[in-house]
């Protein structure tokens, strides 16, 4: 008999969604429901709760969710969260990366004139860490909307940002200068529920690696 039914899941919304309902379907989790209701968010009868990919953590660390799935963007900005991550899920391929417009980089002219660069991102922990790992100074400059406008404008000299197929940078004359890891979804879970739904969970992890 299976446990996984006993889980309760964050599913994250938006351009991940798609795949993670495939995976659950292919695991035996029906989820015609999810498919054919946008507004809703809480299906109790499956165990599902869908949300913002950036929220999941925070409900899989609080205990209201067991298991959740999210990008490793998403992880790698929250590094605060005392979650598990059990699991690549090897879809949703996206890659973050340092970016500048074409030409002569200005972020390389700016360190070798200024000692410092002017970057903007939505991910202002991963840039940060990311720079001081790799020993520069970055004045970040936390951006909410479209993140390529900033070194169009004159704001910044270069960028942090997710892309999937660079069309949009491309669009923008901006060209990819680094990469700072691929994102894909993963599995996480809640420390507790690991130990107590030790079984449900392990089931699940079972029935994904052997997609």
């Amino acid at each position: 008999m299976s446990t996984t039914g006993a889980l309760t899941i964050a599913v994250p919304r938006g351009a991940l969604m798609k795949g993670t309902l495939d995976r659950l379907d292919a695991i035996g989790i029906d989820t015609r429901e999810v498919r054919t209701n946008d507004r809703k968010l809480l299906f109790a009868d499956i165990g599902v709760v869908t949300m913002r990919p950036s929220d999941v953590p925070t409900y899989v660390e609080a205990g209201a969710a067991d298991v959740g799935i999210t990008g490793k963007d998403v992880l790698t900005e929250q590094p605060e969260r005392e979650i598990y991550e059990l699991l690549d899920l090897d879809y949703g391929m996206c890659r973050m990366i340092l970016a500048t417009v074409d030409g002569p980089d200005p972020s390389a002219e700016a360190l070798r004139r200024l000692g410092v660069m002017r970057v903007a991102t939505k991910y202002y922990k991963t840039a940060a860490a990311y720079f001081e790992r790799t020993g520069r100074q970055a004045e970040i400059v936390e951006v909410k909307g479209s993140v390529e406008l900033a070194p169009l404008t004159g704001l910044v000299e270069a960028i942090v940002d997710l892309t999937a197929t660079g069309t949009t940078l491309a669009e923008n004359n901006l060209v990819i200068r680094e990469e700072l890891f691929a994102s894909t979804a993963r599995l996480i879970a809640n420390p507790v529920a690991h130990k107590l739904k030790a079984a449900a969970i392990d089931e699940m992890l079972e029935k994904l690696r052997a997609l």
